[in-house]
């Protein structure tokens, strides 16, 4: 009954995102057209605009099928669908006019398209907020809900419950747990443990369960086979919630070779060779770009380096870099010169002497880094990734912080996630690895280009460089 509804609710969503898309489309040919707030345009007649509907609307529906906005709304957010809206409706514009541009079209009005994308985002957006109030009208007063039964009494359980809990919009209610080492009547958050697994053949013949989320702690997985085959003779949907949220991420990904499942550890975008061309293609242009418009910047601060200290203008230090492969990264020198074994010591401390007049200011502005656009240019670096440590911390840390190599499975950067939220320079090891390790594992283009912009705004400036 449960996933009957919601196949009709999907249905009832597509057909609403077709009205939704028609009355977008009008009412911007109308305010365009019609409605004399904009400048008249003399070009085509109404019915080509209106013959472009023919090809729109399935084009646009496709595209919000492709951006999972049919999928159930129990469990996901208003923020993730209000980004999925606008990049279907971005898409979509961009393709509409790339084939205007094909069929050599130039005087459909541009400036229409742009007005559709904007009032289809935002009657998009209203329309959606408002059934999913709606549904959560209906789940509050007990319609369409859904029953589940938790198999096994884990750290995975109880979290479970908890965002179960605090989440009552999404429509679920738990019935209770089944486990083996948990005393019956044993309740964690009003949900109580019935008794033991081995009920279970008992329980599944009422039909009274939508789901079955399997919830067994580690040390129970001998039983997983037994209990699936169970669910699955009895047709009651089921899921299976590891208890080993510590060790796998929360969006790892799974292979399929040759019908042998395979679920890897950590799931790193930019194993994939479109994103590393993407990422890289970027970085080529970025960098050529960047020492473009440094290139006076970084003149005058060779010039004042030189003027006010003895030595090179650029100091080179071995770093760690993709796959542990070691390499030299470039800087403007901001210290006197010294024998290598005595600046591989350690980190540069607050008022360190060895640190020039000049030095600081290239420091505390993270100019003495624009240098690196050339190892950015060379492949030795990306414009955004986690940054670079001397092969002597990286030993050090390997051991103390867990996960600290998986860095180094991307290309490190001349600015980062880590960086721009103020883990640069002396600052907590673990909390820059964790920044690192959530921007490796969530990498998109769109991130890295957010990244570059905000480190303009809070990125250059740094307190903690010394």
């Amino acid at each position: 009954m449960i996933r009957d509804n919601q196949r009709l609710i999907n249905r009832l969503t597509l057909i609403i995102d077709g009205f939704v898309i028609v009355a977008s489309y009008l009412f911007a040919w109308f305010l365009k057209f019609e409605s004399g707030l904009l400048l008249y345009e003399e070009g085509l007649p109404a019915r080509t605009y209106m013959t472009a509907l023919y090809f729109l609307l399935p084009g646009y529906l496709i595209l919000y099928t492709q951006m999972d906005l049919y999928s159930t709304r129990r469990a996901s957010g208003r923020k993730r669908e209000l980004i999925n809206v606008i990049k279907a409706n971005t898409v979509g514009a961009l393709l509409f006019m790339m084939v205007l541009y094909l069929i050599n079209q130039p005087d459909f009005s541009r400036q229409m398209i742009f007005i559709f994308w904007g009032v289809c985002i935002c009657l998009e957006t209203a329309v959606r907020n408002f059934m999913r109030a709606l549904m959560m009208f209906w789940w509050k007063r007990g319609y369409n809900l859904k029953y589940v039964l938790l198999i096994g009494y884990s750290g995975s359980a109880e979290s479970y419950i908890s965002k179960v809990s605090l989440n009552p919009q999404w429509g679920y209610v738990i019935r209770g747990i089944l486990d083996d080492n948990t005393e019956r009547g044993t309740e964690y958050k009003g949900v109580r443990v019935l008794g033991t697994i081995d009920n279970l053949p008992l329980i599944l013949p009422e039909n009274k369960l939508d789901e079955i989320a399997i919830t067994l702690p580690l040390g129970q997985y001998g039983r997983l086979k037994e209990i699936v085959n169970l669910c699955e003779k009895s047709g009651v949907h089921t899921k299976f919630i590891p208890d080993y949220a510590g060790i796998i991420p929360n969006r790892p990904y799974t292979e399929d070779i040759q019908g042998l499942p395979v679920i890897n550890i950590r799931r790193i975008p930019l194993s994939n060779t479109l994103n590393r061309f993407a990422k890289r293609t970027m970085d080529i242009i970025g960098s050529a770009i960047g020492l473009v418009i440094a290139s006076p910047v970084m003149l005058v601060s060779a010039i004042l380096i030189k003027a006010t200290s003895d030595g090179p203008v650029i100091f080179a230090q071995e770093r760690v870099g993709l796959h542990n492969k070691p390499f030299r990264m470039y800087k403007f020198r901001t210290m006197v010169e010294q024998d290598e074994s005595d600046e591989a010591k350690g980190w540069t401390t607050k008022d360190d002497p060895r640190v020039t007049k000049v030095g600081r200011f290239l420091r505390r502005t993270s100019l003495d880094e624009l240098p690196q656009l050339f190892n950015i240019l060379v492949g030795q670096m990306s414009l955004v990734g986690p940054r670079p440590e001397r092969p002597q911390f990286v030993e050090k840390f390997r051991e103390e912080i867990p996960r600290y190599m998986i860095k180094h499975q991307v290309r490190p950067g001349l600015t980062g996630w880590a960086q721009i939220n103020g883990f640069r320079g002396d600052t907590s090891i673990e909390h820059r690895i964790e920044h690192d390790l959530f921007y490796i594992e969530n990498w998109t283009l769109e991130f890295d280009i957010k990244i570059l912009i905000l480190t303009i705004f809070r990125g250059f400036i740094n307190k903690n460089a010394y």
